[in-house]
C-alpha cells in the first residue's frame, strides 16, 4: 500500500546516523536535526491510531534544556493546534529537567531515573509527592512567542537555540537517552509531543523517540517499571487512577498515574532499546 511504502521511506531517512544531519550548534550535535524530527514524527502520527488522529507539534531540547528543532506533522502549520508549539517544548523540557542516567550514582546512593511528563500528573496534585512543581520553571514568553511566525516548525523556528523553560505535567515529554560504546546510556535531552488527547501525545512521542534510536533505557529505571515491574516501557504512560471515596481528585496508588483519555489504548509499544 502507499501509506506503508512512504512510513518506510520516512524510516529510512529517521534511521540515518545522528551525524549526518548534525546541528551548527555544538550544544546540538549530537541530537536530531530539524529533517529528521520532521521525518520522526510523520512516521509516528501515522504509526499510533489512538486519540483524535490530529496533527501534532514536536520539540527536542539538549541536556541544558536549548531548544535545537521543532518539527509539525501535516503540510503546513495551520493543520495543528497553534498552542500545541509551546506546549511541545514545555514537554521537552520537563523530562529532560526531571530524569537522570547513571552519572548521577555517587557513593553507592542515586542513580539513573527516567520520568515521563505523563508519570507527574498524579504527584503534582494537592498532597502529592511533588505538589508545586508545575508553578517551577516558568517558561520564558520572550522566547516562546516571538516572531516571525512563518518560522515556526521550520529548521530556523525562532525559538531554536533559546531555553523556553515550562514545566507540563501530562503525557507527551519524553528523556532521551544515547547508548554509549562500552558505558552506560546517557541522557542528552528531551522530546516532547502535543496536538492530540495527552494519552496520544505520551504514545506518539514514544514512537518518535523509538524512530530516533534514541530509547536506550534498558538499565534505566523508571517509575512504570518500578510500580508496574514493566522494565521494557520504564517511563511508560500508568494508568491506575481510582475513584477517591472523599470526592475531588481521584487517587493514585503508584503516585505517579496519569487519566484516561478519549480512544485510550494501553499496550502495543516498542519496548526500549
Amino acid at each position: 500500500m502507499t501509506c506503508k511504502i512512504t512510513l518506510s521511506l520516512l524510516l529510512g531517512v529517521v534511521l540515518l546516523p545522528l551525524s549526518a544531519h548534525a546541528q551548527s550548534d555544538a550544544d546540538c550535535k549530537n541530537l536530531p536535526s530539524h529533517a529528521q524530527l520532521k521525518a520522526a514524527i510523520d512516521v509516528a502520527v501515522g504509526q499510533e491510531g489512538s486519540g483524535l488522529n490530529l496533527h501534532m507539534w514536536a520539540t527536542v531540547v539538549n541536556r541544558d534544556g536549548i531548544v535545537c528543532a521543532i518539527a509539525f506533522s501535516g503540510t503546513d502549520r495551520g493543520a495543528q493546534w497553534p498552542g500545541s508549539r509551546v506546549i511541545s517544548a514545555q514537554k521537552a523540557s520537563t523530562a529532560n529537567a526531571f530524569s537522570l542516567d547513571s552519572s548521577a550514582a555517587s557513593g553507592g546512593s542515586g542513580g539513573a531515573l527516567a520520568l515521563s511528563t505523563a508519570n507527574l500528573y498524579s504527584a503534582v496534585q494537592p498532597g502529592g509527592s511533588l505538589f508545586g512543581l508545575q508553578a517551577s520553571n516558568p517558561v520564558s514568553t520572550a522566547d516562546a512567542y516571538k516572531g516571525p511566525s512563518d518560522n515556526y516548525g521550520q529548521f530556523n523556528d525562532p525559538l531554536v537555540g533559546e531555553k523556553v523553560g515550562g514545566v507540563n505535567v501530562f503525557g507527551g515529554g519524553l528523556a532521551l537517552y544515547a547508548s554509549v560504546q562500552n558505558g552506560p546510556a546517557q541522557i542528552v535531552g528531551g522530546v516532547g509531543v502535543s496536538g492530540d488527547t495527552s494519552c496520544a501525545d505520551h504514545n506518539i512521542a514514544w514512537r518518535v523517540r523509538h524512530n530516533l534510536e534514541l530509547d536506550y533505557l534498558h538499565l534505566v529505571p523508571g517509575v512504570a517499571g518500578l510500580f508496574q515491574g514493566d522494565a521494557a516501557h520504564p517511563d511508560n504512560i500508568i494508568f491506575d487512577i481510582v475513584s477517591n471515596p472523599g470526592g475531588g481528585t481521584g487517587i493514585s496508588p503508584s503516585g505517579f498515574g496519569h487519566p484516561t483519555c478519549f480512544k485510550t489504548v494501553s499496550g502495543g509499544l516498542p519496548a526500549v532499546r
